[in-house]
């Protein structure tokens, strides 16, 4: 800062030098304003806001964690739409058979008609393995059980399945699907489906280790409208383990698209958070480059004249 008498030395001009140091400064200012208007932030490097910066980093983190959560809750919500397909389409085998089932069990049925029934109750059996077997989403069989927590050839059980809806390591929503082979739909905890008279086994169900997914048989010489009967009580069990089934898809289902809204909600908040602290303020911006514009040419003008000062003492040694 030039002081009283500077102006009467010649070998340093002190006023040229706050001049350029005012306009070096200035120039640094708008170089800075440029920048924040033309990335669109108010935050490029550390040192513009050390803290700022670092808030932002943790905020655009998180909201990097919770776009994914989205995407992998719609992913979630895609398994459980194709699940619950697949078991309207076996409700409606179960339907159906519940009807044969009741047709059959009617002593105005002949032997013959009755066996023209079993048959087809034999093949909405397989048709219900067929459809679980194909229930498939990238490696996993959904509608078979987990293997891994079964014997190597069993088709029954469950499939539990964990998801990660939030970008936190405890976010997480887990979904049971369990097996609707014909194994797992008529052999219960309580026994296998065997209904028997006294000619032998009438109709039955065979188990996982002896048919993977299990197989309805049924003995049309030996089955009777009174073992029909009997088969209409395993079909209403089929049915109603159907029911809960859907109805813990649901439920599942529900709960991912709460978890949906309150993901895009925390988007919305952390991005609206993590722009007031980076992004610029235009109007902000555009005004302060008015104001530096004027500086730099007032900075200007002042060191163009600092230069001239120095002519000035020319006029002690000019008379």
């Amino acid at each position: 800062m030039a002081s009283f008498g500077d102006l009467n030395r010649v070998n340093t001009n002190i006023q040229s030098l706050d001049s350029q140091l005012s306009l070096n400064q200035v120039n640094k200012q708008m170089a800075e304003n440029q920048m924040k208007m033309s990335t669109g932030k108010r935050i490029n490097r550390a040192e513009d806001d050390s803290a700022g910066f670092s808030i932002a980093t943790k905020l655009r983190s998180r909201v990097g964690g919770l776009n994914q959560a989205m995407q992998n809750v719609g992913d979630a919500k895609s398994v459980l739409d194709i699940t619950e397909s697949s078991y309207g389409t076996i409700m409606d085998n179960l339907v159906e058979m519940k009807g044969l089932a009741t047709q059959a069990a009617n002593d105005t049925l002949g032997d013959e008609e009755r066996g023209f029934i079993g048959d087809q109750l034999e093949a909405l059996g397989e048709d219900i393995n067929n459809i679980a077997d194909q229930t498939v989403y990238q490696d996993y069989e959904l509608l078979n059980g987990d293997h891994n927590a079964t014997s190597a050839n069993s088709k029954v059980g469950s499939l539990s399945l964990e998801f990660q809806v939030g970008e936190r390591a405890e976010d997480t929503i887990t979904a049971t699907i369990n097996a609707v082979n014909v194994d797992a739909l008529f052999n219960t905890a309580g026994g296998n489906l065997s209904i028997t008279n006294a000619s032998g086994t009438a109709i039955s169900a065979a188990t996982a280790a002896t048919d993977n997914g299990g197989a309805l048989n049924i003995n049309n010489t030996n089955a009777t409208s009174a073992d029909y009967r009997s088969f209409i009580g395993a079909v209403d069990s089929a049915i109603t383990e159907m029911s809960n089934n859907v109805n813990d898809i649901g439920i599942t289902q529900s709960s991912l698209s709460v978890r949906e809204q309150t993901l895009s909600e925390s988007v919305s908040a952390n991005e609206s958070a993590k722009s007031r602290i980076m992004d610029t303020d235009f109007a902000k911006a555009q005004s302060e480059s008015v104001r530096l514009q004027i500086l730099q040419q007032t900075a200007t003008s002042a060191l163009a004249q600092a230069n001239n000062g120095p002519q000035s003492v020319l006029g002690f040694i000019g008379g």
